[in-house]
């Protein structure tokens, strides 16, 4: 049995509407079916699609943070012109 819901499940959408390699939105993280059809899922389904956001949201961020490559902080020659800060 569904729960009784009071209020409406908010949209997730920031107004940055762009999509990525992978068809997410980059803005909420949403697949182009679950931003047209919005309006038409339970708020069950509108929960666990905010869930799957979250979650696609914090893989992308891992595997950016996995991309960036590290400096070495004993060469000089890659610091950046103001110089080593620590």
């Amino acid at each position: 049995m569904e729960q009784l819901e009071f209020f409406s499940v908010p949209s997730p959408c920031v107004g940055v509407c762009t999509v990525d390699d992978k068809g997410y939105c980059q803005g909420c993280m949403r697949k182009r079916e679950e931003r047209f059809n919005w309006l038409n899922f339970s708020p069950a389904q509108q929960r666990h699609i905010i869930k799957l956001c979250k979650q696609r949201y914090y893989r992308k961020r891992l595997a950016q943070r996995n991309a960036i490559p590290v400096v070495n902080v004993e060469d000089d020659a890659d610091l950046p012109p103001q110089g080593n800060l620590f």
